[in-house]
C-alpha cells in the first residue's frame, strides 16, 4: 500500500449553522466509508503564518489550503476515486491529491 495526501483548498463557508452541520455529516460519513485506509483523516488547519526565503513572516497562507487528509491505498488512481467522492467539492473546494515519498533516515 502506498500513502497518499489529500489536500483541501479553497471551498465556501456555509451560509447557515444548519447548513455546517447537513456538511460535517456527510464528511464524517465520507471519513467513517474510509475505514483503515483512513491513515491520519481530517487535519483542519488554523493560524497560518507564512515564512518566506528571507526570513519575515507574515499572517495568512500563499495558498488556499484548510486542510489534509492521509489515506493509504494501492495506487492514485484509488486516491483520486477516494477524492471525487468527497465532500468537500459540493462547497466549491479543490483537492490535490499526491503520494508521499519516504524519505531515507
Amino acid at each position: 500500500m502506498t500513502q497518499f495526501v489529500i489536500v483541501y483548498l479553497g471551498g465556501n463557508p456555509p451560509s447557515t449553522p444548519e447548513e455546517g452541520q447537513q456538511h460535517m455529516q456527510k464528511y464524517m460519513a465520507w471519513l467513517a466509508d474510509l475505514g483503515a485506509a483512513a491513515v491520519s483523516p481530517g487535519n483542519p488547519l488554523k493560524g497560518t503564518q507564512t515564512v518566506h526565503s528571507d526570513a519575515s513572516v507574515s499572517s495568512g497562507s500563499n495558498t488556499a489550503m484548510s486542510g489534509y487528509t492521509i489515506i493509504d491505498v494501492e495506487s492514485m488512481e484509488a486516491a483520486l476515486s477516494i477524492a471525487k467522492a468527497c465532500p468537500f467539492l459540493e462547497v466549491g473546494g479543490t483537492l490535490e491529491v499526491s503520494e508521499l515519498m519516504k524519505m531515507p533516515g
